[in-house]
């Protein structure tokens, strides 16, 4: 583990995540600092830090110091900063966003590169969040298997997230309206990491339905063993929020999920996400 003279560093499971704590991230931090913090977000793929107070615009200003603000293409905008998503679950919703197990807006070109989610309301109990570490789903694969998908590619769409009947039982909003067509994309099952040049499997349940060049048919067998390998416990680990937690995940490693078990109770969260670069 990286030695960090910025912080402290406690593991949240022996396969993936840590809490960060004797930071405050709604401060102007130095350079040395958010190195560091990159350090330990590409050493844990996801960090966590505890009784944070930011604001919408000191959330995207901590976002920035690590690359370019996402714009989300399906959900819905609110408030006066478009690159601000508010994921809210109201009492008497029946539905999460992000309820399976998946990486964030897989179905365009250039997958969002990590997100930063900020908890502001959270019910008394439940709402965990689940994290599994995707290099660990490549590496323990079987070498006849790695042979085989290398070279291949998912295609990837939003149909799962978007358009007709996406919106009901969930309070936050996603593009559901007549002019709304899926987008699609094509991705290798195997990524490497840009910066680490790890590979990591990278398909998953909310987007990719087939193999390229081959039928949804033809490709479910395998396609549900990858979904099933990858999200194993020995990869994971849970977070639980609390108000002023925030979660920075890289979205090219790891697949989360957000766990709906908090009926009759307000979740309010918001999140930016880092522009990303296509698959390779």
């Amino acid at each position: 583990m990286g030695t960090y003279s910025h912080f402290e560093v406690k593991l949240l499971s022996g396969a993936v995540g840590a809490v960060l704590s004797g930071i405050d991230i709604s401060e102007e931090l130095s350079a040395d600092a958010i190195v560091e913090i990159r350090q330990a977000w590409l050493e844990h793929l996801v960090i966590f830090f505890r009784e944070q107070q930011l604001s919408d615009e000191r959330l995207m200003a901590f976002g920035r110091r690590f690359g370019d603000l996402y714009l989300h293409p399906n959900l819905a905008k609110k408030g006066p900063n478009p690159e601000v998503i508010h994921v809210v679950k109201e009492p008497e919703a029946t539905r999460v966003v992000g309820a399976e197990w998946h990486t964030d807006t897989g179905h365009v070109e250039c997958p969002p590169m990590g997100a930063i989610l900020h908890a502001l309301e959270v019910p008394p109990r439940g709402g965990d969040t689940l994290f599994a570490n995707q290099y660990l789903a490549y590496e323990t694969l079987s070498d006849g298997l790695k042979a085989a998908l290398d070279g291949m590619k998912a295609v990837h769409d939003d149909s799962r997230v978007a358009g007709p009947n996406a919106n009901k039982g969930r309070s936050t909003q996603t593009r559901d309206d007549e002019e709304w067509t899926p987008t699609e994309n094509a991705h290798p099952v195997v990524r490497t990491h840009p910066e680490t040049g790890r590979k990591a499997l990278f398909v998953n349940v909310a987007s990719a339905h087939k193999f390229e060049g081959m039928r949804r048919a033809e490709s479910a067998a395998l396609l549900e063993y990858l979904f099933k390998h990858a999200t194993r416990p020995e990869f994971t680990c849970r977070f639980n929020w609390e108000p002023g937690s925030v979660a920075f995940w890289d979205n090219r490693c790891l697949k989360h999920i957000a766990v709906n078990d908090y009926q009759g109770h307000r979740r309010d969260m918001r999140r930016v996400q880092l522009v990303g670069d296509r698959p390779a």
